[in-house]
Order: C-alpha cells, then structure tokens, then sequence
C-alpha cells in the first residue's frame, strides 16, 4: 500500500492521540534536533528542524495548532515520533536536509530536490590559487582543492568571502595563470586590483611566493577561530559607536555576524552530501566499464542523456547532453520546449526523442553509442516506442531510476545493480545529472519570463552549452 492510501486514524481516537503524542513532546530536551513524525507503520512521514525540541514538536499537538494546508494532514496519521539531538542549529539544519533527501518523506515539501549546500574551495594545486564558492567540490576543476563545508547559508558564505577578499586579496578568476607566462606583463587585470580585492597575480604584479603566504594566511583564518580578527572588528565596531558613527557601527556588526557565520559549517569526513562530495570518476575508465557491462562489441565513444524537467506541468521542457569520450561536448547540447504534453514525462520523451534523432533514424546522422534516458522501466519504455516510428533503430538505449540507482537496458527483463562506486555508475549518474541541471536551467528561464515577462539572460559559458537552440526545432 503506498503512503497515499495510508489509513488515517479513527476520528474518535484523535483526541488520545494527539494528548499521547503531546506529553511525550513535554518530556523532550530543549536542545536543537531533529525530528521524526511516523505513521502507523513506523514510517516516516516528515522531518523538522528545531532550535528547542520540545518547543517545536510540542507545538504540533496543541489544540489550535494550524499547520496549513500542506502539512494539517498529518496530523491525522502521525502515530509516533522519533528525535535526534543535534549540538547546533546548523548541525541540525544539515541533518535535516540528509535525511529528507534519504527517506523522502511524503509530507516535505522543501529540501526534495537536488539543491545541496555551498562549499567553499581554495585550489592549492595553482600557482596562484583561486578561492571559490561552490556546489560542487568534487569537479575536476577541483581536484586536490582545499574544501572547507558545506555550509548552511550561501549568502552568509558570499558576503563572508567578499569582506575576507578586502584582507587577503586573493583571486577569484577562473583564468590559468602561470609565473614563466611573459604575457602576464602585458594583461590588464580586472577591476578588483583597482578597488585593493586582488594582487592581480593575472598582471605580474605579486610574486608567487608572497601571493601564496596571502592564501596560506587565508586558510589558516579559516581553519580557526578567526579569534584575533573578530577582536578587531568588535573594538572598531565599539569605537565608531561611542563617537556616534552609527552607520559605521552597523556596517561593522554586519561584517562580524558574516565573519562568525564561517563557523556554521560541517566537513566532508561527516558525510552531510555524498552525493556531491564523492570524487567524480576517472571518466575514460567509467567509460569502458559501462562498455563491459553492457556487453558491447565496440568501444563507447559517445553517449547522450535525454532529461525532462516541468513544475506541475507548466513550462515543460526537455534537455540532451552529449559525452565524447567520457568528457562534456557542450557545443551538442540541445534544450526543446515540449509542445505535445503538459504533465506527462512519458509524452515529453516520446517528444524529445522523436524530435532529436528524427535525422539519425531517416540515415541523415549517426547515433550516440549509447543513450541514457533520466527515468525509469516507464521512461525507457517511452523512449523506444519513439524509436520504434523511426526506421532506423539506435544501438543501445537505457534508463537510470533515480531512487535506487538501477540501470534497465533495452530488451532486458530484469535492471543492473551496481555498487555505489561502480565506476560505470558514477558515469552514468554523472551524465544524467548534467541533462537534468541543463534542463532545470532552460525550465527556469522559461519561467521567469513567463512570471515576470523578462527576457531570458544570456547564459554563462558554464551554464550553458554554445552551438544552435533546438527549442524551436
């Protein structure tokens, strides 16, 4: 029986059981935590973040308690609830969204999707390291990084790098940049040298090794207590108030709450976001193993992934990424606005497919060697029934269900179940992954231009994909 056809308790036990659920809450600490709601089958229904446990869980079983419309249903089925102490608010906001995305309860609304929390990186590899806010710290731009995170405020994160660039004047450019590179003399840097936020390492005007004593300064501040700067700012901070410059003072205080922010962070050995912690694959390897699993008689070169993205229907679109040799060839990237479904992923993949390889299937193009669909036995379904109007048929089709990771494969009865470190698993989450952020990013835009009738802005080089919009195709 699935949660929507959960029995809801007899109405004339509704009064023992929220006065039961409620001295239960009475007896709980007031620690921050979480919390877990179950229904009558010990399942879990939702989980809450609190500052005070027994404050926040008792608050659901007051007698004019109004959760709103989303959430006053449970109150019907919850039977039992379970708690976990947390040593912070932040702490217990990162468990919170763990457990969320693990057990996707049916009445959490927030944290489902695949928004994570940001990171901040310093890549030490450089000779000049660059300082990064990011949601992915393991891309291969950042390997052998310094990672500190994920942090539970990506403004608080921002603003607290924007101050600490005006101390340690670092870089925050994604240009290689080389000490024997004659041409640096020439470069003219951006207008952070000119406001004192960088050294312009870009323009020959710092040395290597004092630019690495800044950064090293930079990460020792982040990797403690920050003790002897907050004492600073909090004596300036004083002075400007007692000489009643109070705009100065709040604009000091500012800084200081940013700067304390830093602290309201996990690390990666806690594992808080595996799924955007875990080192992305060696991917020619990846390649070659997903080539052996399927049994394949010639090497994988390229594989596309077909995604689909809407919100209850409206604005739906569909993406396709490509993959050459394991790597991203941004410039055969194509988003589609679907004009034959609204809320039916089935119908938009039938769609998409029919629409993206209409020339491969009249002999006009060539097929990847493999194309992975974001779904599902039923979206792979849907896919070949889009490929069976065609008269050309594509080598191999698959499919990646999202929840247990399974891999269903054309004409195969039952899915392949790899290990979590599967490198041809890791591709294939990798691949599906990047047709899912390009389409939410294509469904975004579509959005805002419908909400606010703006036009969509130009998307960044790494957002986005150059070469022709399939939208109109």
């Amino acid at each position: 029986m699935s949660d929507e056809t959960v029995p809801s308790a007899p109405a004339g036990d509704a009064p023992d059981r929220i006065a039961r659920l409620a001295r239960k809450a009475a007896g709980l600490e007031r620690s921050p935590g979480v919390y877990l709601m179950k229904d009558a089958r010990g399942r879990v229904i939702y989980v809450g973040k609190a500052a005070r446990l027994r404050d926040r869980v008792g608050s659901y079983f007051q007698g004019a308690a109004d959760l709103g419309p989303k959430k006053q249903p449970m109150l019907e089925v919850v039977q039992d609830f379970d708690t976990v102490a947390c040593e912070s608010e932040w702490e217990a906001l990162l468990a919170e969204n763990r457990l969320i995305k693990d057990l996707k309860p049916r009445f959490n609304v927030r944290l489902m999707d695949d928004k994570t929390f940001p990171y901040l990186v310093v890549t030490m590899r450089d000779e000049f390291p660059g300082v990064y806010v990011t949601r992915q710290p393991a891309a291969p731009e950042f390997r052998g990084a310094r990672v500190f995170g994920p942090f539970t405020s990506a403004q608080s994160l921002r603003r607290a790098v924007h101050l600490l660039q005006k101390v340690f004047k670092f870089r925050t450019c994604h240009l290689d940049i080389h000490e024997g590179d004659e041409k640096r003399r020439h470069f003219r840097p951006c207008i952070l040298h000119s406001i004192g936020q960088c050294t312009a390492p870009c323009a020959a005007r710092i040395g290597k090794p004092e630019y690495r004593a800044d950064i090293d300064r930079f990460v020792r501040c982040l990797s403690t207590k920050r003790a002897d700067m907050l004492r600073e700012l909090r004596a300036e901070m004083e002075d400007a108030s007692k000489a009643l410059r109070f705009e100065h003072a709040a604009t000091l205080r500012d800084r200081i709450r940013a700067i304390e922010k830093l602290d309201e962070r996990g690390t990666r050995r806690q594992g808080w976001q595996p799924e955007t912690e875990a080192l992305l694959p060696d991917p020619r390897r990846g390649v070659k193993a997903l080539g052996r699993i399927l049994r394949l008689a010639e090497p994988i070169r390229c594989v596309e992934a077909v995604d689909i993205a809407h919100l209850m229907g409206g604005e739906t679109v569909g993406s396709k990424v490509c993959f050459v040799d394991g790597r991203p060839l941004k410039s055969e990237y194509r988003k589609y606005k679907i004009r034959t479904a609204d809320n039916d992923d089935y119908a938009a993949i039938r769609e998409v497919v029919s629409r993206r390889y209409r020339e491969a299937g009249d002999g006009n193009a060539l097929y990847p060697d493999v194309i992975l669909i974001d779904g599902g036995l039923g979206q792979l379904h849907a896919a070949l029934e889009a490929f069976e109007t065609l008269p050309a048929k594509p080598p191999m089709v698959i499919s990646l269900a999202k929840k247990e990771e399974l891999i269903y494969v054309q004409r195969e009865s039952e899915p392949i179940r790899l290990g979590r470190e599967n490198p041809a698993l890791r591709f294939c989450q990798a691949i599906r992954d990047e047709a899912h952020r390009f389409a939410q990013s294509y469904h975004h835009v579509l959005r805002r231009k419908k909400t606010f009738g703006e036009k969509p802005r130009p998307p960044s080089p790494r957002n986005a994909a150059p070469g022709p919009d399939a939208a109109g195709r």
